[in-house]
């Protein structure tokens, strides 16, 4: 029997939110005995309701807002390599029944079990972000229990980005098992050929999560011209071309990304295709109307502009600004995509000022189509956080 510190909810908390699978204990919900607060960030405790009813098994981090995660619903659960390859091979059996290729996200965090943990797969490479004080800690175990469940060689630990740092984590970057890809990883999506830098890219390397919304576009750009903005590695612009775009063009302000898209463009015999631009994107689109230039198809899909709810109303200010900016370069008739990864702006928030920003840029239209993740990226009913992406479809006049 587990002899673990306990964590105590408050008596005005909401236990049975927990009970119903809300998977985070906030710090003003909780007290924590002498022994709880002598854990180390990521260590074990158990859960208890006001009336010391055990909840279950969580993880701690005094350093964080989010005070304890929920690891497991039985409080006598050890977290060892065991439980780590059951959680592993249950995400693992779902990704096999909706994917041909080993190419997906294997570990959405809380959604698939494994809080603050996210595990995207490149073949026979991983590449594994532990958001989250005890996934750090324990990144050597989750390591070993991966190439137990999977039989891959290289794991790739790319510790960095801002939920690192709410966790009072620093930044690490290491390859803990096998060894560094020699070079970019080719990845085939919808037709299309990805390069994704496991080692130096944006986030894992790749945008798994749009996948559906690339199949999306891919029906509407037959015979037409695409412009892809905040492109990465060429994500809607390269999906368009193996579909039959005549043409795309591409603009990042990352020349190494676009130097990827290139690389997957011709990896698909398409260079003579695609057209790159290295600019400010907010200037581009600029510069792209000055030069009276349209297109069949515009996608816009930037960097999460509303991390934070403090950031929220700046944050829809950029959206609606991108879809004025946007909506001039459709072609009479075209489509704009208008993306959105932001957990703070939900769907209705986004929807608003994506239409406000095509009416100020002098354009009327309907919506479509709405997109999210792909279903690699599962979404907890109880967090809505889990939700974050999305993608409006619009055709214009």
């Amino acid at each position: 029997m587990n002899d673990l510190p306990v964590i105590r909810l408050r008596p005005k908390s909401k236990p049975q939110a927990i009970r119903h699978g809300f998977p985070w204990v906030f710090a003003d919900e909780a007290v924590l005995d002498r022994r709880t607060k002598a854990l180390p960030a990521g260590g074990m405790a158990v859960l208890e309701d006001p009336e010391r009813k055990p909840l279950g098994l969580v993880t701690v981090n005094p350093n964080s807002k989010i005070i304890a995660r929920v690891m497991d619903a039985d409080p006598q659960a050890v977290i060892d390599g065991a439980w780590l390859q059951a959680r592993l091979a249950r995400a693992l059996e779902m990704r096999e029944r909706l994917y041909d290729a080993p190419f997906y996200r294997l570990v959405h965090a809380e959604a698939d079990g494994l809080p603050g943990l996210v595990i995207d797969r490149f073949g026979d490479a991983a590449v594994m972000q532990p958001n989250a004080a005890w996934a750090d800690a324990m990144a050597e175990q989750i390591a070993d229990a991966l190439v137990a469940v999977t039989g891959i060689s290289t794991v790739v630990l790319n510790g960095q980005g801002r939920a690192r740092g709410l966790e009072g984590l620093g930044e690490r970057m290491e390859v803990i098992r096998g060894s560094a890809p020699r070079g970019p990883v080719q990845v085939r999506m919808n037709g299309a050929i990805y390069l994704a830098d496991l080692m130096g890219g944006q986030k894992t390397g790749l945008f798994y999560d749009q996948r559906p919304n690339h199949a999306f576009t891919q029906r509407l750009v037959a015979g037409g011209s695409v412009l892809d903005v905040f492109s990465h590695v060429g994500g809607f612009g390269l999906a368009a071309l193996a579909a039959g775009a005549t043409s795309a063009v591409c603009v990042d302000g990352s020349a190494a990304a676009l130097d990827l898209a290139r690389g997957g463009a011709e990896a698909m015999s398409t260079g003579d295709r695609l057209e790159v631009m290295q600019s400010d994107a907010f200037k581009a689109l600029e510069a792209l109307a000055g030069q009276g230039r349209q297109f069949e198809v515009v996608v816009c899909d930037p960097p999460a502009f509303a991390p934070s709810k403090p950031a929220l109303d700046a944050g829809l200010r950029a959206y609606e600004r991108v879809a004025k900016l946007a909506a001039p370069l459709v072609a009479p008739g075209g489509y704009l995509v208008l993306c959105s990864c932001s957990h703070a702006a939900d769907l209705t928030a986004f929807r608003n000022v994506s239409a406000r920003g095509i009416g100020r840029g002098g354009r009327r239209g309907v919506l479509i189509h709405t997109g999210q993740a792909g279903p690699d990226h599962p979404t907890l009913p109880q967090l809505a956080e889990t939700g974050y992406l999305k993608a409006l479809f619009f055709r214009l006049d």
